[in-house]
């Protein structure tokens, strides 16, 4: 299938109204396109379902399946089919009170945070922008421009439309094996792919490792914690761990431990969640939530070192999920784009500084429009 043959069916798709999903995992060049050939929505019920989720930021929310019935691929994106991303650009704030009304909660925050109200919380805004093009050619620059992240258009005519380029894994499991990360602390940039991080994203990135594996320790086995790397996602800069195991306890289980991590969410979980939405003027739906494969079948070849034929034949099925957060994101709504962005706020957050972090991330997107 050539790019402009793959690219139309979507076009066909959503002209038509009817759910699909496209997406290209981290470093791989094949691009993968779910569809649905009615407008059923489909819920998952205790993930032993197969196909692409979609879950809220609120766990208590329904989490959105499009079945894997009817899967088709580009092998090969060409990306010198698709034009350069647009200037990156900042957002200014749509009234001169969005700033300050994002620096104000930053403040309650850092002096709940003090008083022992919580260790952390993710503040996050929405940003409002006109929009011209198409989804389809958005969704080719992120494929473009962003090919160490999860790029995606995900499309529901009873939910709506999103894209994205996010860079943090939620959960990747291979039959009983499992990697997750922790992802956290943030900083432009600057051409130093080893920059020096200060107490502020340590800590913070600590926090959600520590929160990991405590959520996990007795639900999993044989926990292996990874060493602290820097990782480029874009033009930012993140701390990241990684934490791998044996699943011991059933998906839906180690899911809900994990979901909202303090990455997205805060710490302790419960007041944190609560603090956001008391703070934040709108709903996340979505946003910091997750999506991905679900129980999607492959097989694997056996080793050809054999000299035996037979058994370089032979080919076992394996499952799979890859799951991740979705972060850096906007949300279709006719002429209007709404991007979201957030910053994790910790006792030694500087509020100005975390406005500005907030910028940084939405230029993920602003740089597509």
């Amino acid at each position: 299938m050539t790019n402009t043959d793959f690219f139309s069916k979507i076009e066909e798709h959503l002209e038509s109204k009817l759910p699909l999903v496209a997406y290209r995992k981290p470093e791989e060049t094949i691009v993968n396109c779910v569809i649905q050939n009615d407008d059923q929505l489909y819920l998952v019920r205790d993930f032993s379902e197969s196909g692409f989720v979609f879950a809220p930021f609120s766990s208590k929310e329904e989490v959105v399946l499009i079945p894997s019935d009817n899967i088709f691929h580009l092998p090969d994106f060409d990306l010198d089919q698709v034009e350069s991303e647009g200037k990156i650009i900042s957002a200014p704030p749509k009234t001169p009170f969005e700033k300050e009304n994002y620096l104000r909660s930053v403040r309650k925050a850092i002096k709940e945070i003090k008083n022992d109200g919580f260790h952390k919380v993710v503040l996050s805004r929405s940003i409002e922008i006109e929009i011209g093009a198409s989804p389809v050619e958005w969704f080719k620059r992120l494929l473009k421009t962003y090919t160490n992240a999860f790029c995606y258009l995900w499309y529901h005519p009873r939910v709506g439309l999103w894209l994205g380029a996010t860079p943090e894994i939620l959960l990747s499991t291979v039959n009983d094996r499992f990697t997750t990360i922790s992802l956290a602390g943030t900083q432009t940039f600057n051409g130093d792919l080893n920059p020096q991080w200060g107490h502020k994203e340590v800590d913070e990135q600590e926090l959600v490792t520590k929160f990991i594996l405590g959520a996990l320790s007795k639900k999993v086995g044989d926990m292996e914690v990874g060493a602290l790397e820097t990782v480029k996602a874009g033009n930012l800069m993140h701390l990241r761990t990684k934490i791998t195991g044996k699943l011991n306890d059933n998906l839906q289980e180690v899911l809900k431990a994990l979901h909202p991590t303090p990455a997205v969410g805060g710490l302790p979980k419960e007041p944190a969640i609560g603090f956001i939405q008391e703070q934040e003027d709108y709903d996340r739906e979505f946003y910091t939530g997750y999506l991905g494969e679900l129980n999607l079948r492959a097989s694997r070849q056996r080793s050809s070192r054999t000299s035996n034929q037979e058994n370089q034949a032979y080919r076992s099925i394996i499952k799979k999920n890859n799951l991740f957060v979705n972060l850096r994101c906007m949300q279709l709504k006719d002429s209007t784009a709404l991007i979201y962005v957030g910053g994790g706020i910790t006792k030694d957050s500087d509020p100005e500084k975390e406005w500005e972090e907030t910028v940084a991330k939405s230029k993920t997107i602003l740089s597509i429009l």
